[in-house]
């Protein structure tokens, strides 16, 4: 626990500035862990056995972040040329002899679709009006619903809430954080930089902490299918890069839109 509150601490005093400033300094400290995050989802699929194209994956990860952040008009164009690549390494797999090809495809699309199109909201949250506010909303909203969740579940959960995803999770746990993360959004609504009424805060709010257990969950279920319990070693304490976004890329996402459509006059 003392290893991982340090960690943590560290992580923090890092972020916080970085989201402040904003620009090319939150771009390579964001793009740093979501390709670190593609990296050692390809490192879950090969322990389950597939043989999804590292370049493909990794690099077009990466690719889409870019494109995303700085070249916006090409990145559907770069997202249709990955696929179609994928597609094309894949078959030439199966001519060679690879019997899982077609699953292989599915592994190496689905990553960096996932990490890389999805992934890349953590980047477009920044870029709203007033994104750095909307980044330390979003953010701590979720890891103090999933603190909450963790304490209350650790010491009062009884009812397991998926016992085959994630056994230690408990139902008493996930009411706690949505309790939390909703009370989290009245108190930034109320006290806050930004404009925008209790009753939109505790909605904001109650959305994140409801919504957001599913990327941690999403998250487990391809460890379930590596075998793994963590998905890398990358920080200490915290296991990898992919534990540490998972919740969050549904946040930034989820986020992206909701502020889009309910929050921006």
């Amino acid at each position: 626990m003392l290893r991982r509150s340090i960690t943590a601490l560290i992580l923090l005093s890092i972020a916080i500035p970085v989201i402040l400033a904003g620009g090319i300094y939150i771009f390579l400290f964001l793009g740093f862990f979501i390709v670190v995050a593609s990296w050692e989802y390809l490192q879950m699929f090969r322990a389950a056995k597939s043989e999804p194209s590292p370049l493909i994956l990794v690099g077009g990860t990466f690719a889409l972040i870019v494109t995303r952040r700085y070249f916006p008009e090409a990145a559907e164009a770069t997202l249709t040329l990955l696929v179609l690549t994928a597609m094309t390494v894949h078959l030439l797999a199966y001519e060679r002899g690879r019997e899982l090809a077609g699953t292989d495809f599915a592994v190496t699309v689905g990553g960096f679709v996932y990490l890389g199109w999805v992934g890349a909201y953590l980047l477009d949250l920044r870029e709203l009006p007033n994104g750095q506010w909307w980044l330390l909303f979003v953010l701590p909203c979720v890891w103090v619903a999933d603190s909450f969740a963790y304490f209350v579940g650790s010491k009062f959960g009884t009812h397991k809430m998926t016992p085959r995803l994630s056994p230690k999770k408990s139902w008493e746990g996930y009411f706690a954080g949505i309790l939390t993360g909703t009370l989290f959004g009245v108190a930034f609504a109320q006290y806050g930089p930004l404009e925008f009424s209790v009753l939109q805060g505790a909605l904001f709010g109650l959305m994140l902490s409801t919504l957001t257990t599913l990327g941690d969950l999403g998250e487990s279920l391809l460890k379930r299918q590596g075998g793994v319990k963590d998905s890398g070693t990358f920080i200490p304490g915290h296991g990898g890069a992919f534990d540490r976004i998972d919740s969050l890329i549904w946040a930034a996402a989820l986020g992206v839109f909701w502020i889009r459509w309910f929050l921006l006059k």
